[in-house]
This record gives C-alpha cells, sequence and structure tokens, in this order.
C-alpha cells in the first residue's frame, strides 16, 4: 500500500489515511511506516458526530491522496446514517482515493454498496480480486482495479473460472525470432475492411496488424475506397474487392469487418462474410459490422474463431439489451461463443473478457476510459490477427488474444501517462511496444 501510494504523490505531498477498527485499519496505518518524505495524518474513525467535522477539516486541506482503510470484505450489512454520511461527505471532496482490498461500504460478494461507497480512484485488493468487484455495480466505486498477489498469504485451495491477467503472464512472449528465417515463416495476413465513409477504419487495422509483425499482409477493401485507403499504406498490400464472392491469394488468418458499414454494402459481401466463417479451416478474427453477418452454422472442427464485440453488438448477437450484457457479462460470453461454434469471445468494455462457451475466461486489468474514442476497437482487432497470422503464436490461442488485449490496453496506459491528449493514431504507434515483466 505504501509503494503504491507513493507511486501516486509526489515528494511532499499530503497523504490523509482513514483507519477503522478492522484490519483494512490496521493495514493503512501500517503503511504509513513507508511514506516517509510525505505529509502524513492518520485519522481514527469512529461513527461519532465529531468526525464529520474533523472530516470536513482534513478535506478542506485538499491533500493529494486519501488512503481508504474504513472497512474491509468483512461487511455484510448496511451501514448506519453516520457513516453514509461520513463516506458521501468524502466523496463529494473528489479527492483521489486508494482503497485498502475494498472500497469501503461495498459488498465484496454482490459489488453492490452497503448504503453508500467510498469512490476510489485505485483500487489496491490484496491476493486476488474479490468476485463483487468484477460487477457492473461496483466499477464506479473500484476505479482502477490492481491486484497485490504476492504478500505471504497461504495458498488458497480454491480455483474460479475468472482468470485475473497480469503482466508477468507475458515473460518472454512473444518468443524472439530464430536467426535464419524469412517472412513466410510468419503468415500472411487478409484483411477485408473499408467502405464508403468508414475507409479510415481499414487503415487503423491494418496498421496495427503491421504491428504484430506478420510476413505479410493483404488489404482487401471496397472499390469505391481503394484510392484513399492505397496511398496511406506502403508495406500493405491493397486490393480492390470485386462482388465476385471470393478473395484471391493464400492466406494464413482473416479479419473482416472493421469498416464494412456503408450503408450499401454489397449483399456479395455477407454471403463472403457467411461462407469464409462456416467453411474456412485458417483462423478467422470477426469485428465490427461482420458479426451482424454471421451464420449459426457450425465451423470445422479445431478452426479458430474469434469474435471482438463491444456491449451493444453482443446485445444485438443476443437480441437482448445493452444493459442486460453488462448485468452479467460472463453469461453474455458464455452464451455468444456457444451461438456461433463455440468461438473465442473478446467481450470488450471495462475489464475486457475473454474466452468461450466452456473453460477458462480471462479478465483483462489493462486499459482506460481514453480509449472510448472511434477507432479503438479497429486497432485491437488488427493487431489480433496480425497476432494470429503467425504459425508460432497459434499454438496458444488463449495467450496470444489475451496478450493482444493487454497490449491494447497497456499502450493506452502509457499513453495517458504521457500525455493526456493522445489519439488513436497514436495508439497504434504505441501498441505491440509495452513490456511485460
Amino acid at each position: 500500500m505504501a509503494r503504491r501510494a507513493l507511486e501516486l504523490t509526489q515528494a511532499g505531498d499530503q497523504i490523509l489515511i482513514l483507519a477503522g477498527k478492522g484490519h483494512n485499519g490496521d493495514d493503512a496505518r501500517c503503511a504509513r511506516e513507508g511514506l516517509a518524505d510525505r505529509r502524513v495524518e492518520v485519522f481514527e474513525v469512529t461513527e461519532s458526530a465529531e468526525d464529520l467535522a474533523k472530516l470536513d477539516a482534513f478535506l478542506a486541506s485538499r491533500p493529494a491522496l486519501v488512503v481508504d482503510g474504513l472497512f474491509g470484505i468483512g461487511l455484510n450489512r448496511p451501514l448506519g446514517p453516520g457513516w453514509v454520511s461520513f463516506i458521501e461527505r468524502l466523496n463529494v471532496a473528489r479527492l483521489r482515493v486508494l482503497a485498502v482490498d475494498v472500497p469501503s461500504g461495498l459488498n465484496a460478494d454482490t459489488g453492490e454498496p452497503q448504503g453508500a461507497a467510498v469512490a476510489a480512484a485505485v483500487t489496491l485488493t490484496i491476493g486476488a480480486p474479490k468476485a463483487g468487484l468484477l460487477r457492473e455495480p461496483a466499477w464506479a466505486s473500484v476505479g482502477c482495479l490492481e491486484v497485490a498477489t504476492d504478500v505471504g498469504l497461504a495458498p488458497c485451495p480454491h480455483t474460479s473460472e475468472l482468470q485475473w491477467v497480469l503482466p508477468e503472464d507475458f515473460s518472454g512472449f512473444p518468443p524472439a525470432r530464430r536467426v535464419a528465417t524469412h517472412k513466410g515463416d510468419y503468415g500472411h495476413l487478409a484483411i477485408v475492411a473499408g467502405s464508403l465513409g468508414y475507409h479510415g477504419a481499414a487503415v487503423l487495422a491494418a496498421r496495427a496488424a503491421q504491428r504484430a509483425r506478420p510476413g505479410l499482409i493483404t488489404l482487401h477493401t471496397m472499390e469505391s475506397v481503394y484510392h484513399a485507403v492505397a496511398p496511406q499504406l506502403q508495406a500493405v498490400m491493397v486490393s480492390a474487392w470485386l462482388a465476385q464472392g471470393k478473395l484471391a491469394g493464400l492466406h494464413d488468418s482473416l479479419l473482416i469487418g472493421p469498416g464494412l458499414a456503408a450503408a450499401d454494402m454489397p449483399d456479395q459481401m455477407k454471403l463472403l462474410t457467411r461462407n469464409l466463417w462456416r467453411d474456412l479451416f485458417l483462423p478467422v478474427i470477426a469485428d465490427a459490422s461482420a458479426l451482424d453477418w454471421l451464420p449459426l452454422d457450425p465451423v470445422p472442427r479445431h478452426a479458430v474463431r474469434v469474435i471482438t464485440p463491444h456491449p451493444g453488438e453482443a446485445a444485438r448477437l443476443l437480441r437482448c439489451t445493452p444493459q442486460q450484457v453488462q448485468a452479467n457479462r460472463l453469461s453474455a460470453l458464455r452464451n455468444i461463443s456457444r451461438r456461433f461454434g463455440n468461438a473465442w469471445v473478446v467481450l470488450k468494455g471495462h475489464q475486457t473478457l475473454i474466452g468461450r462457451s466452456v473453460g477458462d475466461v480471462y479478465v483483462n486489468p489493462s486499459g482506460n476510459p481514453h480509449l472510448a474514442q472511434g477507432g479503438s476497437g479497429d486497432v485491437l482487432a488488427g493487431y489480433l490477427a496480425g497476432l494470429l497470422a503467425q504459425p508460432e503464436l497459434r499454438a496458444d490461442v488463449p495467450k496470444t488474444i489475451c496478450y493482444a488485449v493487454w497490449q491494447h490496453g497497456a499502450a493506452a496506459d502509457l499513453l495517458q501517462a504521457r500525455r493526456p491528449n493522445w489519439v488513436v493514431e497514436d495508439l497504434v504507434e504505441t501498441v505491440g511496444s509495452v513490456k511485460s515483466p
């Protein structure tokens, strides 16, 4: 906790520690020892009426960070009026809060506030994420969820279908390339993308695919935008797609969908999507508009299929509302995968989920709200497809997908730390460059 507090502040900053009567309060008190060059105030909080006046005095000094050690995971009943008022007063001040294990007032199992919950900027949870912290009702309180994994806890005998992704999972990944090698060893990616008014999506996807460094990339784009797309790409081969229903050339994986959103998309394009999804033995990644054209037919056994919907697209696939998707994202992912041939599903959004109808589902921690801008999904789709074009990376499909999602979010985090006004074109330049421990 002390190390994270130091990272969130600067020398000489004031830190206010809110210490409750339980073990979370003990943790917060102990953190003080590691904050030698900060001005630290420890507020021993009870439910007395005087505490509100004391809190107002502390908040008036506008501390750089508040450490929330009021309540932990044992809270299982509604808070009393005094505590509700205390937490609401803290939230109104809009200070940066670092929560110990769980934001105070939040039910760690359900994610629901127990009358009120501290709105943290960062929650440093201990050992492993608590189930409630991954639910939508908790997101506004949790902020950025981080996990302190190695704190000397006894081994836990329990397992979960949800697996929290850590940067350390990708140590040494992707593996180093052999010295004696050539572009034919790293696959040929075909991208079908771009239509009138949406040609930029094709360019972003192709450039992001280059960052994954497959051997070759061919972009098949609508004839109406060929002359807008081709001059923006050099190493990527660009071909004008004609309504003949086939793709020329031999490929190792296929991405279809980015920017295929024009109102007059030909039926042949939709038929092509259905046929490739149903029949192709190569990996197929479907994104954006192509998601609406996918058939419910079985796909070849062991063929890799990946779907990358955001909550709105997931709702269309399941014929429900985005709110229903967000209320149970795990169930939504399982159902989408089941409907579309046990495909891998990347359910985008806060804490992106990666999984299939059965087996582990991976929860991605990287990324920030500034990914919510047009073109971000095109970058992810292109980068992921570029990785899956490479035979060596297809040997571990779930790890490769998780790496693509983590790298995409980590690139956004790196950009946000450098400057507040980065754009998607910067994301293309950065994705793939973040190193794991």
